[in-house]
């Protein structure tokens, strides 16, 4: 009978099914399967073996064998507790390590300042929150050419614009240009509160990027100060390191030759 016969006839047989826990030992909990022995058998023969070898192991030591592990731990309240070994650092190597650091940090920090000025030259700071307000004066050589509606100046007048578009510091036309051209851009408040809204968004992501870029700065300067007192040169700490600033230190003049 070929293999592939075998495996048509057992395909067509019933499948194995093995019985269920009766109802009276039901209390016992579950019936143990062959797939739960299999299981249980294995993870019991893997432990013997595990035993087996640590057993082999501990009769073919050699006692007066040595090995750092014996110099490089301690027992210390019943633990072996391992002794990390310090990191031997020559200057040089500091040196050239706070040298990679602060390429690095400077390589954002332009990064950073590559994006403000792309975000400045896309928002052209229109209406900016925190900007100082502008001031224009007006000069007139007598009071009486400065009264120009019921007595009082009024700068809608003097500007030839209309009265709503005072306040505006950018696109303000005058009323011949509004009379001769159609108002262009969005006119619907729904759709000017949209841009507004992203606008603002606009400058909030300018003011975190330039704080940002203030960090990376501070950060760059106290690696430079790090770097600087890997000299053997003799010197005074002026002023302690602040969140905002480096530690200034006095360093003893020495002429290079």
């Amino acid at each position: 009978m070929s293999a592939a016969f075998r495996k048509a006839a057992k395909s067509g047989q019933r499948p194995h099914r093995e019985r269920a826990q009766p109802a009276a030992r039901r209390k016992l909990g579950l019936l143990e399967k062959k797939k739960d022995y299999r299981l249980r058998a294995d993870d019991y023969h893997k432990k013997q073996d595990a035993l087996r070898a640590l057993q082999r192991k501990a009769l073919e030591r050699n006692p007066d064998e040595f090995y750092f592990q014996m110099v490089r731990s301690s027992l210390q309240d019943g633990v072996h507790v391992v002794k990390q070994p310090k990191d031997e650092v020559t200057p040089e190597q500091a040196k050239v390590m706070r040298t990679q650091d602060l390429k690095y940090v400077e390589m954002k920090r332009v990064a950073e300042a590559k994006k403000i000025e792309r975000l400045k030259s896309e928002l052209h700071l229109l209406d900016a929150e925190g900007k100082q307000p502008n001031k224009h004066v007006f000069f007139f050589d007598t009071k009486k050419e400065g009264k120009t509606h019921k007595g009082f100046f009024d700068i809608a007048t003097h500007l030839n614009t209309a009265p709503e578009l005072v306040d505006r510091v950018y696109n303000r036309p005058t009323m011949a240009t509004l009379q001769k051209e159609s108002l262009k851009g969005a006119t619907d408040p729904a759709h000017l509160k949209k841009l507004a809204a992203q606008r603002k968004n606009q400058y909030n992501l300018l003011k975190q990027r330039i704080e940002r870029e203030k960090k990376m700065f501070v950060i760059a300067q106290k690696i430079q100060t790090r770097k600087d007192l890997l000299d053997k040169t003799q010197k005074v700490k002026v002023k302690k390191e602040t969140t905002n600033s480096p530690a200034i230190y006095k360093f003893k003049f020495q002429r290079k030759r």
